[in-house]
């Protein structure tokens, strides 16, 4: 990684808006020189001849798996912090991060202290978690199919058109959606469901009536 004087931040999230609050509260909190991204392989691209100390890394990307992305980033740049900063609050999404190399994980309604504390947490090499994350990895884990994983309105609505008999194709045409997006969003969907494949994904999913 390049030498740089002043702390580098990058922020990697597909919602502009996000990026705007999460600049905002670290500009002013924060000594860290702040950079922003809306694409996975953007930031690959900025890696290339600059440099990052800290990301926080969101893991639904337009072009990009985040869990993916944060093992290539970790492979290339080891001395990176990377914290995961996401709607998704399942207990596998999180574990497969942690073990991706990420140094913590925030849901994205973690209050501004909890994301300042994971930060400072994250570069000491400390396991950084906001509260939720904690309570999520702390609780009972959920082998048996007496709890269901929960799903996101737009998770659902892909897995419908899945069990419809569409294809990744179709459902990027239908939701205009990237079909990335929507690969991203199959990987994940399989992976909340602790399954290898998508038809068992959707058998469980009807008998649990989420379809």
């Amino acid at each position: 990684m390049l030498q740089h004087d002043q702390l580098v931040l990058a922020i990697v999230d597909d919602h502009p808006i996000v990026i705007e609050g999460l600049k905002n509260l670290l500009a002013s909190a924060t000594g860290f020189d702040i950079v922003s991204f809306t694409t996975g392989s953007d930031f690959l691209n900025y890696l290339k001849t600059n440099g990052a100390d800290v990301v926080l890394l969101d893991i639904v990307l337009p072009d990009a798996n985040g869990l993916e992305l944060c093992r290539d980033i970790k492979k290339k740049y080891p001395d990176i912090t990377i914290l995961a900063i996401s709607n998704q609050a399942e207990r596998s999404i999180i574990q497969q991060m942690l073990q991706n190399g990420a140094s913590g994980y925030l849901l994205k309604n973690a209050s501004a202290d909890e994301l300042l504390d994971c930060i400072e947490k994250g570069m000491k090499g400390e396991t950084a978690l906001s509260k939720e994350a904690k309570d999520i990895l702390s609780g009972p884990a959920t082998n048996d199919w007496n709890s269901i994983p929960s799903l996101t309105k737009r998770e659902k609505e892909i897995l419908r058109l899945i069990s419809e008999g569409l294809s990744s194709t179709d459902i990027a045409d239908k939701l205009y959606l990237s079909q990335l997006t929507v690969e991203t969003h199959r990987r994940n969907i399989i992976q909340k469901f602790q399954t290898n494949n998508m038809f068992s994904v959707i058998k469980l999913a009807m008998e649990h009536k989420i379809i």
